[in-house]
């Protein structure tokens, strides 16, 4: 049964249309940092990362962004050094839609699947946002990890300090889910 809800929560993302992870990104620290803040697509995914995490319990609750951010710094060197497939903005909305539906439906994934799923969600993330960068690669690159890794605290923190724990991480998946179709419906 939890393979099926995990085949579930994974198939949507063969079949996303694109998140608009909008390009012409300035370039440098101050660029890296506010990208995550002013594209949909990444904040909600960051939140709900954070969101996430804080669902999965104390024990293990870094490993959820940490696996996030090594995919997305692999992937931010993918879209550097690669020609990306047509389409990969596609997976980046279902991604989104992914995240919130993990936390619509309170889904509890095993470890084994979801450290390498919050890590293909970093390097879709990560290589898309990485090929737009311009110029000062490695400060831009550190101010969207840097973002990303507060706005995963931030998700993570309100999920620990609300008082009705799992109906806020569902509503907010639910929201973030929303959040995702939208992206694929309007690419």
């Amino acid at each position: 049964m939890r393979l099926l809800r995990a085949a579930a929560l994974i198939l949507p993302t063969l079949a996303a249309g694109p998140a608009l992870a909008h390009g012409g990104h300035a370039e440098g620290l101050a660029a890296g940092l506010a990208h995550p803040l002013l594209g949909v697509d990444h904040l909600v995914a960051m939140l709900a990362i954070g969101l996430w995490a804080s669902q999965a319990g104390l024990a293990r609750a870094w490993a959820l962004p940490a696996a996030f951010l090594g995919g997305m710094a692999g992937g931010i060197g993918l879209g550097l050094l690669a020609p990306l497939p047509t389409g990969i903005e596609h997976g980046v909305a279902a991604s989104v839609l992914a995240l919130g539906l993990i936390l619509a439906i309170s889904v509890r994934l095993p470890g084994a699947v979801a450290l390498p799923l919050a890590g293909l969600f970093g390097l879709l993330h990560g290589a898309v946002h990485g090929a737009e960068i311009g110029g000062s690669v490695a400060l831009t690159a550190v101010g969207m990890l840097a973002a990303s890794a507060l706005l995963h605290a931030a998700g993570f923190a309100i999920g620990r300090v609300a008082t009705h724990r799992v109906t806020l991480a569902r509503i907010g998946g639910a929201g973030i889910a929303a959040a995702g179709l939208a992206l694929m419906v309007v690419g």
